[in-house]
C-alpha cells in the first residue's frame, strides 16, 4: 500500500498581500542601492517566500520543533528581510568619504541579516517531511549566490562577525525558545532573537577593545543595558528550573542576586566601556540642562497617568462578569497615546535624552516583567493581576510583552539613527523624518486603525479582520501628524518628497492590514527603511 500524503494547503490571500508587499519594499531598496547587494536582498526574498509556506505547513500540523505562537502564520518573509534592508539603507544613506567605518557597519548588519535567514531557512526545510525538493533548490540556489558575493565582499574580520551572530543566535534560540513556549512565531523569534544576537556581538566586540574605543557613552550605555537584561532573564530561568520562586525566601535571593549582577558586572562592564563612573555619568547627564528637568518631570506625570489607567480599569472588574472580560481595543490604544505625547517632545527637543530614558524604560519594564513570570514577592502576583485584563491574542505564551513591543517600536528608530553621518544627497530635511518612524506607524497609524476599524468599519480586507476604513483613517492620520511635525519640528522639510512619504506610509498602513506579526515591532522599521532610501 502506498502511504497517502497529507493535502497541501493552498497559499492563503492575505499571504500572498503580505509577501508582495515587502518584495515591494525590497524592489524600492533595489532601484535606490542598485548593487551586488540588493541582488542577494532579493534572492533571499524569493527563498524566503518559498520556505515560509514550508513554516505554515509546519505550524499547521503542528510538527515544529518548538512552540510557536498560534494564530499567526510564520511570518518568515517580513522578519528575514528587516536586518538585510536595513543595512543595505544604512550603507547607501551615508558618505563613505565622511564615515567609512559605517558604511561597512552597513554591510555587516545587512549580510549578519541574510545568515540568520538562510540558517532559519535550513532549518525550517530539514524538519519538513516529506523533503520538499523545489523549495530546497531554490533556498540552495540564493544561498550559493548570496555566500559567494559575501565571500568576496567582507574582510576576514567581518566574516568572524558574521558568523559569531550566528553562533550566538543558534545558542539563544536553543535556550530562549525551548524555555519560552508560544511567545514568537518563528518570524518574530527570527527577528528579536537576531537583534539581540547582534547587539551582544557589538558589546564583545567593543569591550575587547575598550582602551581603544572611542565613543558616545549613551550608545554603550543601550548597549550594556539591553545585554544585561537578557543575560539576568536566562540566569534566573536557569536557575528557578531547579527551585521554587514563588517563596519569600527565593524572592529575597532573586532581589540580592539583581543586585548583584547590576552592581558586580553590568555597571563595571559600562565602566570599563566609557571610562567614567556610570551613575554619575548618569545623574549628570539627566539634569544637565533645565530642559532635561522639564521633559523627566512632564514624563514622570505621563507614567503616573498610565499607572491610574491600569488601576481605573482593574477597579471596573467588580463583578463576576467582567472579571473574564478583556479591555476593548479602545482601552489598550490609550496606552499608544500616552506614549506618542511621550516620545515627541523628546524627538523635537532633547533627542539623547529620549534615547536614555526610553533605554531606563526598556530596563524596567523587563524587570518588571521577570517578576511577573517567577511570581516574585511581593509585586509578582499583583502585577499578574493588574496586566491580565489588557492581554490578547498575541500574549498566548508565559511572557506578557505586548507593551515591551510597544516600547520597542518606537524606540527602535531612534535608537537606530546615526548621528555622525553626512547625507549623500539633498533629502536631509525628509530624512528629519526618520526618528518619527514609530510615532507615525504605531503610536498614530496602528492605533487610529484599530479603534476605527473595531467601531466604524464595515468594509474588510480580503482575507483579514482588518477594514478598509481602518487603513484610509489609518493614512490620513499619519498625514495629519507629518503636517503637525512640519509645524513644530524645524529640522524637517520635506523637499517635494510628498508623494514619497504618501506612498511610504501608505505601504506600511498596507502591510499593517494583512500581518499577522506582531506590528508594533515590525511596522516601524519598515517605515523607517522606506524614509531611509
Amino acid at each position: 500500500m502506498t502511504r497517502k500524503r497529507d493535502a497541501v494547503p493552498p497559499l492563503s490571500g492575505s499571504v500572498l498581500v503580505e509577501a508582495a508587499v515587502v518584495f515591494g519594499m525590497v524592489m524600492t531598496v533595489h532601484a535606490s542601492v542598485w548593487d551586488r547587494y540588493s541582488w542577494c536582498a532579493i534572492a533571499l526574498a524569493v527563498q524566503a517566500f518559498y520556505v515560509q509556506y514550508k513554516w505554515d505547513r509546519l505550524l499547521q500540523q503542528g510538527s515544529a520543533v518548538f512552540e510557536f505562537r498560534v494564530s499567526a502564520n510564520s511570518g518568515l518573509l517580513p522578519a528575514s528581510m528587516v536586518m538585510p534592508l536595513l543595512g543595505l539603507v544604512m550603507k547607501e544613506r551615508c558618505e563613505a568619504a565622511e564615515n567609512p567605518y559605517f558604511e561597512r557597519f552597513g554591510v555587516v548588519v545587512a549580510a549578519s541579516g541574510m545568515a540568520l535567514a538562510l540558517f532559519s531557512s535550513v532549518l525550517a526545510l530539514g524538519i519538513t517531511r516529506p523533503l520538499p525538493t523545489n523549495t530546497c533548490i531554490i533556498s540552495g540556489l540564493a544561498g550559493a549566490v548570496i555566500v559567494y558575493i559575501m565571500k568576496h565582499s567582507l574582510s576576514v574580520g567581518e566574516v568572524i562577525e558574521v558568523l559569531e551572530v550566528l553562533l550566538i543566535f543558534v545558542y539563544l534560540n536553543m535556550i530562549l525558545l525551548y524555555l519560552l513556549p508560544r511567545c514568537f512565531t518563528p518570524g518574530e523569534a527570527l527577528l528579536v532573537l537576531g537583534g539581540i544576537s547582534f547587539v551582544l556581538n557589538q558589546l564583545i566586540k567593543r569591550s575587547l577593545t575598550a582602551m581603544e574605543s572611542q565613543g558616545d557613552p549613551v550608545d554603550f550605555f543601550l548597549l550594556v543595558v539591553v545585554v544585561g537584561m537578557v543575560l539576568m532573564g536566562v540566569f534566573f530561568s536557569l536557575l528557578f528550573v531547579f527551585m521554587d520562586s514563588d517563596t519569600w525566601a527565593s524572592s529575597i535571593f532573586f532581589h540580592l542576586m539583581t543586585c548583584v549582577l547590576g552592581l558586580g558586572v553590568v555597571l563595571p562592564w559600562l565602566h570599563r566601556l566609557i571610562h567614567k563612573n556610570p551613575l554619575l555619568w548618569l545623574l549628570q547627564f539627566l539634569f544637565q540642562t533645565e530642559t532635561r528637568i522639564y521633559l523627566l518631570a512632564y514624563w514622570s506625570l505621563l507614567a503616573a497617568l498610565a499607572c491610574l489607567v491600569v488601576l481605573y480599569q482593574n477597579a471596573k472588574r467588580s463583578s463576576p462578569e467582567s472579571k473574564k472580560r478583556q479591555a476593548p481595543t479602545i482601552i489598550r490604544k490609550y496606552f499608544h497615546f500616552i506614549v506618542v505625547a511621550t516620545y515627541i517632545p523628546g524627538i523635537i527637543f532633547d533627542r539623547p535624552l529620549l534615547y536614555v530614558a526610553a533605554t531606563m524604560c526598556l530596563a524596567v519594564f523587563i524587570f518588571l516583567e521577570y517578576v511577573r513570570y517567577f511570581r516574585i514577592k511581593p509585586l509578582g502576583h499583583p502585577l499578574r493581576s493588574l496586566l491580565s485584563l489588557f492581554l490578547d491574542e498575541r500574549d498566548s505564551g508565559p511572557l506578557i510583552l505586548t507593551h515591551i513591543y510597544l516600547l520597542l517600536g518606537m524606540s527602535l528608530p531612534v535608537w537606530l539613527i546615526p548621528r555622525p553621518c553626512t547625507q549623500k544627497d539633498n533629502l536631509a530635511g525628509m530624512r528629519a523624518l526618520m526618528p518619527y518612524a514609530g510615532v507615525l506607524a504605531v503610536g498614530v497609524g496602528d492605533t487610529v486603525a484599530s479603534i476605527f476599524g473595531s467601531t466604524m468599519g464595515e468594509i474588510r480586507w480580503p482575507g483579514t479582520k482588518k477594514t478598509l476604513e481602518g487603513t484610509m483613517t489609518s493614512i490620513f492620520a499619519q498625514i495629519i501628524s507629518v503636517a503637525l511635525i512640519l509645524i513644530f519640528d524645524s529640522g524637517v522639510d520635506l523637499n517635494y518628497s510628498y508623494a514619497w512619504i504618501l506612498g511610504s506610509i501608505s505601504t506600511v498602513s498596507l502591510l499593517e492590514a494583512y500581518t499577522t506579526q506582531i506590528d508594533n515591532l515590525i511596522l516601524p522599521l519598515y517605515l523607517l527603511i522606506l524614509l531611509m532610501v
